[in-house]
Protein backbone atom coordinates (compact mmCIF):
# COMPACT_ATOMS: atom_id res chain seq x y z
CA UNK A 1 0.00 0.00 0.00
CA UNK A 2 1.66 3.47 -1.11
CA UNK A 3 1.72 5.64 1.60
CA UNK A 4 2.91 9.61 1.72
CA UNK A 5 4.07 11.94 3.90
CA UNK A 6 1.31 14.80 3.58
CA UNK A 7 1.57 17.22 6.92
CA UNK A 8 4.02 17.72 9.34
CA UNK A 9 3.06 19.08 12.90
CA UNK A 10 5.44 21.59 13.89
CA UNK A 11 4.80 21.99 18.13
CA UNK A 12 5.61 25.56 18.68
CA UNK A 13 5.32 27.56 22.18
CA UNK A 14 4.98 31.19 20.28
CA UNK A 15 2.52 30.66 17.52
CA UNK A 16 2.92 34.34 16.42
CA UNK A 17 6.56 34.33 16.37
CA UNK A 18 6.45 30.98 14.46
CA UNK A 19 3.90 32.66 11.72
CA UNK A 20 6.49 35.33 11.46
CA UNK A 21 9.35 33.36 10.72
CA UNK A 22 8.06 30.77 8.07
CA UNK A 23 5.76 33.53 6.66
CA UNK A 24 8.47 36.44 6.37
CA UNK A 25 11.57 34.84 6.28
CA UNK A 26 11.37 31.47 4.58
CA UNK A 27 8.67 32.90 2.35
CA UNK A 28 5.74 30.29 2.73
CA UNK A 29 2.16 30.62 1.55
CA UNK A 30 0.01 31.28 4.97
CA UNK A 31 -3.10 28.51 4.05
CA UNK A 32 -5.23 29.27 7.34
CA UNK A 33 -4.01 30.93 10.69
CA UNK A 34 -5.79 30.41 14.07
CA UNK A 35 -4.59 30.82 17.81
CA UNK A 36 -3.69 27.15 18.65
CA UNK A 37 -3.52 26.05 14.48
CA UNK A 38 -2.20 27.36 11.12
CA UNK A 39 -0.84 25.88 8.16
CA UNK A 40 1.39 26.47 5.13
CA UNK A 41 1.15 25.82 1.42
CA UNK A 42 4.56 23.89 0.69
CA UNK A 43 3.93 21.51 -1.85
CA UNK A 44 2.67 18.17 -1.67
CA UNK A 45 3.15 18.19 2.23
CA UNK A 46 1.35 20.76 4.43
CA UNK A 47 3.78 22.43 7.21
CA UNK A 48 1.05 22.89 10.62
CA UNK A 49 1.80 24.61 13.17
CA UNK A 50 0.45 23.55 16.62
CA UNK A 51 0.60 24.92 20.07
CA UNK A 52 3.34 23.20 22.50
CA UNK A 53 1.83 21.43 25.45
CA UNK A 54 3.23 19.00 28.19
CA UNK A 55 2.84 16.18 26.03
CA UNK A 56 4.30 17.75 22.87
CA UNK A 57 7.10 20.01 23.74
CA UNK A 58 8.07 23.06 21.68
CA UNK A 59 10.54 22.04 18.78
CA UNK A 60 9.17 18.76 18.51
CA UNK A 61 7.53 17.66 15.72
CA UNK A 62 4.91 14.71 14.29
CA UNK A 63 4.82 13.44 10.96
CA UNK A 64 1.35 12.51 9.20
CA UNK A 65 1.07 10.41 6.32
CA UNK A 66 -1.94 9.56 4.11
CA UNK A 67 -2.93 6.06 2.51
CA UNK A 68 -6.13 5.45 0.22
CA UNK A 69 -7.18 3.30 2.90
CA UNK A 70 -7.15 3.93 6.25
CA UNK A 71 -8.94 0.66 7.63
CA UNK A 72 -6.90 -1.99 5.33
CA UNK A 73 -3.38 -0.17 6.76
CA UNK A 74 -4.69 -0.57 9.71
CA UNK A 75 -5.38 -4.07 9.99
CA UNK A 76 -2.30 -4.72 7.63
CA UNK A 77 0.07 -2.73 10.12
CA UNK A 78 -1.55 -4.12 13.26
CA UNK A 79 -0.89 -7.99 11.98
CA UNK A 80 2.84 -6.82 10.67
CA UNK A 81 3.79 -5.88 14.67
CA UNK A 82 3.05 -1.91 14.87
CA UNK A 83 1.74 -0.52 17.94
CA UNK A 84 -1.04 1.74 17.42
CA UNK A 85 -2.13 4.38 20.20
CA UNK A 86 -5.46 4.54 18.49
CA UNK A 87 -7.11 2.80 15.76
CA UNK A 88 -9.09 4.78 12.73
CA UNK A 89 -11.47 7.55 14.41
CA UNK A 90 -13.20 10.65 12.46
CA UNK A 91 -11.44 13.39 13.01
CA UNK A 92 -11.93 16.65 11.14
CA UNK A 93 -13.50 15.06 8.43
CA UNK A 94 -11.05 12.53 8.07
CA UNK A 95 -10.54 9.17 9.22
CA UNK A 96 -7.07 9.28 11.47
CA UNK A 97 -4.93 6.38 13.26
CA UNK A 98 -1.78 6.95 15.60
CA UNK A 99 1.14 4.47 15.91
CA UNK A 100 4.31 4.63 17.18
CA UNK A 101 7.40 4.31 15.03
CA UNK A 102 10.99 2.48 15.64
CA UNK A 103 11.80 5.63 17.68
CA UNK A 104 8.50 6.35 20.03
CA UNK A 105 7.71 9.27 17.99
CA UNK A 106 3.97 9.19 17.68
CA UNK A 107 2.83 9.21 13.89
CA UNK A 108 -0.66 10.03 12.10
CA UNK A 109 -2.06 8.42 9.01
CA UNK A 110 -4.82 9.19 7.21
CA UNK A 111 -7.37 7.75 4.86
CA UNK A 112 -9.27 9.11 1.61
Amino acid sequence: MMMRLTYVIKYVGDMERALKFYKDRLGFALRFQSPGWSEFETGETTLALHLASPEHPAGTAQPGFGVPDIDSFYVEQKDNGVVFTSAPTELFGSRIARFKDSEGVECSVSGK
